[in-house]
């Protein structure tokens, strides 16, 4: 019986349909292996070495893991990327979510369309351009935010250069610029939720906040979630905004953790350290997301 079944694997048919399937995977594991696996491998190893470019680099073992715990500027980065994280994950998705009930509603369909046009095309330009935008509606003297505050009676206000509130300016760039995606997946799911459970909802009663706890945010859970995972996962490798809006300061106020990584890999050529530092955040990204992952079952419903 085994050689039945052994022959008709390696039957002419059968072995031409496996190298069929097996050349139609190989892009995809070459992709792989190129840009995921081997990078990762590559940076296992060089975590483990003292490693400057432009010499052969040395075993030190986990001396570039040890330099971590007594490095404070790797702290207030990480402080910074999850002070960061936390409330423009909050500002995407909770304004996300507002604005896709707000445009999901009856309205003119020509109207519908420039109002999720206007708010989604922010999230279509490309983040340095937009960030060299607000940079200019940032400055203290000259900028458009600080001139209409001004207006109501408001001082002007150091967006970029006072450490209590350059932060805060980065993350309202952030949720400008991404709240858009959040507001358009949000309507997909939006859509997708049987409109009998509303009819039924107004058969007993329930209007307003009540339809919108008990029916919408239940039923819309599965999208924020997803849309909590993907919005953390990108907050905790922001970079390009921080980099043209305040190049990490005042001092190391904005600092985040990737532009500390690139600053130790590429400005002081301590490639270990700048590894040690990846798989940091590699860590953190993974018990982040599987935590997620876990509480969700709490609060997520499916029909």
């Amino acid at each position: 019986m085994g050689d039945v079944k052994t022959a008709g694997w390696f039957a002419p048919q059968n072995r031409k349909e496996t190298i069929a399937g097996l050349l139609f995977v190989l892009p995809a594991l070459i992709g792989f292996v190129t840009f995921v696996a081997g990078p990762m491998i590559a940076t296992l190893v060089i975590s483990l070495m003292k490693y400057d470019l432009f010499s052969a680099p040395t075993f030190v073992g986990l001396k570039n893991f040890q330099r971590m715990f007594v490095d404070p500027r790797l702290w207030k980065a990480f402080g910074n990327t999850a002070t960061f994280a936390v409330f423009a994950v909050l500002g995407n998705v909770g304004l996300g979510v507002v604005l896709a009930v707000l445009l999901n509603r009856r309205m003119p369909k020509a109207l519908q369309y420039i109002y999720r046009a206007a708010y989604f095309f922010p999230s279509l330009v490309g983040l340095i351009f937009v960030a060299v935008l607000w940079q200019f509606m940032f400055q203290r003297d000259i900028g458009i935010i600080n001139y209409y505050l001004g207006k109501i009676g408001i001082g002007p206000v150091s967006w970029l250069s006072s450490p209590q509130v350059a932060l805060i300016s980065v993350i309202i760039l952030d949720v400008w610029k991404n709240v858009g995606f959040a507001m358009l997946i949000a309507i997909a799911g939006l859509q997708s939720i049987s409109t009998d459970y509303y009819d039924a909802a107004r058969v007993d009663g329930a209007r307003g906040w009540r339809t919108f706890w008990q029916i919408t945010v239940p039923l819309l859970s599965p999208t924020i979630l997803f849309l909590i995972t993907m919005n953390t996962i990108g907050a905790f490798k922001v970079f390009e905004s921080i980099v043209v809006l305040t190049n990490g300061g005042p001092g190391d106020a904005t600092r985040s953790l990737v532009m500390y990584i690139y600053e130790q890999g590429f400005k002081s050529f301590n490639m270990g350290y700048a590894s040690a530092i990846s798989l940091l955040l590699l860590g953190v990204i993974v018990i982040i997301t599987t935590i997620q992952f876990v509480l969700s079952k709490r609060w997520t419903f499916y029909e």
